[in-house]
């Protein structure tokens, strides 16, 4: 018995006879599209003025892009709405009855999601941004030219926006936007923040801390949606789009795809 036993063993470790590895799971295909406010919301702290996107001229322009953007056969796609609000509008937009809106969740996420089937969600989250103990702080130590410096150049930033958007439309401004080394130049304007500071009274850290948090609580809930082998488009304002790209490039399982490789020229 104890022969017949050891044989078997045997056996089963040729490496002939080995059950198979297992096939690796496909990764999830994430593209990040860094986009504008359509709806000229005024959040921000320096905001392009959008022309009226729902004339026929921009959509025209946002049908090319969505027609290109389903060149990548998204599964899934994601905005920056709250799960909630997308749950309930986006319904209403399939059967028609939801007002006509300039918002970009709608005129790009929505209606890439219905021409290609993809799922729609929400992925928005909540969040701080105290930039104003950062001013306080700056004009109370000397450390204004700091963000002075900072504010300037996001001022370039948005009138080269306007400019795009006006004269060259709408595909041309997102493949402005996402740029990966304007992305990288944008996020400075966070790291320069660090600079406002001394000792233990750190408000730019403290900014910084605040604007990753929520950044990859987004992250969080796209990686949560997420199974093997899906395609996800995230529509998100570009301001958030280098986080959001570290944040899926470094994930295992996930692989980075560049929105300028299909937004059209």
């Amino acid at each position: 018995m104890n022969r017949l036993i050891v044989a078997v063993a045997l056996l089963a470790a040729a490496p002939g006879l080995a059950a198979p590895p297992p096939a690796p799971l496909k990764p999830v295909e994430v593209m990040i599209v860094g986009g504008f406010h359509m709806s000229n919301p005024g959040h921000d702290m320096h905001d392009a003025q959008i022309p009226d996107v729902l004339t026929p001229r921009y959509q025209a322009q946002i049908a090319a892009v969505d027609d290109a953007l389903a060149r990548f056969k998204p599964t899934l796609v994601a905005a920056e709405w709250d799960a909630p609000v997308v749950a309930e509008r986006y319904p209403k937009f399939l059967d028609g009855s939801l007002p006509p809106s300039r918002n970009e969740v709608v005129q790009l996420g929505f209606r890439l999601a219905r021409q290609t089937g993809a799922a729609m969600h929400g992925v928005d989250a909540d969040g701080e941004f105290p930039f104003g103990p950062v001013q306080d702080y700056a004009k109370a130590h000397g450390q204004t030219a700091i963000l002075d410096a900072a504010d300037a150049d996001v001022q370039a930033k948005v009138a080269a926006e306007n400019r795009l958007v006006n004269e060259s439309g709408v595909s041309a401004t997102l493949r402005y936007l996402n740029d990966p080394q304007r992305l990288k130049d944008d996020n400075a304007f966070y790291r320069d923040t660090l600079k406002v500071g001394g000792g233990k009274d750190q408000p730019g850290a403290d900014l910084l801390t605040a604007w990753y948090r929520r950044n990859f609580l987004i992250c969080a809930s796209l990686v949560q949606l997420a199974k093997p082998g899906d395609r996800m488009v995230v529509f998100y304002g570009s301001g958030h789009a280098f986080l959001l790209r570290q944040c899926v490039a470094e994930t295992p399982g996930f692989r980075l795809v560049e929105a300028n490789d299909y937004l059209p020229r």
